[in-house]
């Protein structure tokens, strides 16, 4: 384990993000939490004076269509090369990139794990893919750790996103249109994400790798109901409408740009199972937040979102 923890400093990229904040609040009374602005500029070079360095920043997806695929390889994989070239070269023991499943695969047939072939189909997944490869082809120097972390969808208090969408829909008593696609899918709990970094960064007998992580148990859409049910107090009204009648619904949303559109129909019905066995493995121990409880806390944390509006 890593000595005089409250003596280390910790750079943290995208500290004002979702992940980066809760992270932020998570390691704040142990360690010096060093925030750096990072924007990929051709040349530039960093200068790595902590202990680890957690690199976060980079392009999500664009769920309204408007970026160029350019964007995405200069913000994941160009801006990833300068700052683990920087780090290389630096008194910095522990690099954690935050890579995602979609370096991987966009669809899942059984259960992901860490040995599946990449082949990623989108420019999100193919540039975090590409710095996964310069990162695991680049030699280590001794007394250096890398970990390339691939969460799942990732939930919590203050994060927006589908399950956001599934809230308001059962918060207002709307039925549930899509009741037709069964499915399975996995999900992260913002805690049990911080929780595994920080594991991963004190427990020094963990040797570099690539992790998947995700919570113990995969939900369905369904079973998300009737949490949100719970957690509203509110009974589920799920309806089974034709699949083609849903999938054309979607196709006119790309276009009208309604809340449904067929991206957002994937991610929703999508069978993404994620398997966290080689991580709980390597940590010796279980994940604090159970996938229900973690879920619950997210949906609670909308309830208090939409008071505070009113």
């Amino acid at each position: 384990m890593i000595n005089n923890i409250q003596n280390k400093s910790v750079i943290i990229t995208g500290l004002s993000g979702f992940v980066g904040s809760n992270l932020k609040l998570y390691l704040k009374d142990s360690y010096k939490i060093v925030p750096l602005s990072t924007r990929y500029l051709p040349n530039q070079q960093f200068e790595i004076n902590t202990d680890v360095i957690i690199h976060l920043a980079g392009k999500a997806h664009d769920l309204k269509k408007v970026s160029v695929p350019q964007d995405y390889y200069d913000s994941n994989f160009e801006l990833t090369k300068q700052l683990f070239d920087a780090f290389l070269i630096s008194g910095s023991s522990v690099f954690i990139f935050m890579s995602t499943v979609k370096a991987v695969a966009d669809e899942v047939k059984g259960v992901l794990k860490e040995d599946e072939i990449p082949n990623p189909k989108t420019h999100y997944g193919i540039a975090k893919h590409q710095a996964e490869n310069y990162i695991l082809n680049k030699k280590l120097p001794d007394g250096k750790r890398v970990f390339i972390l691939r969460p799942c969808m990732i939930h919590g208090p203050g994060n927006k996103g589908n399950l956001n969408l599934l809230y308001q829909l059962v918060s207002r008593g709307l039925p549930w249109p899509l009741g037709a696609f069964e499915n399975k899918r996995s999900f992260l709990s913002i805690e049990n994400l911080c929780f595994a970094i920080r594991e991963l960064m004190e427990n020094e007998r963990i040797p570099s790798g690539i992790f998947n992580v995700a919570d113990d148990d995969p939900l369905s859409t369904n079973e998300l109901l009737e949490l949100l049910g719970v957690s509203l107090g509110k009974k589920k009204r799920i309806l089974n409408l034709p699949r083609k009648v849903i999938n054309s619904i979607a196709k006119l949303g790309d276009v009208l740009r309604l809340p449904l559109n067929r991206e957002r129909l994937q991610k929703l019905t999508e069978n993404y199972i994620v398997s966290n066995e080689k991580i709980v493995k390597e940590l010796g121990k279980s994940f604090p937040v159970k996938s229900k409880e973690g879920l619950l806390k997210t949906f609670e944390s909308f309830k208090k979102i939409k008071k505070i509006k009113k």
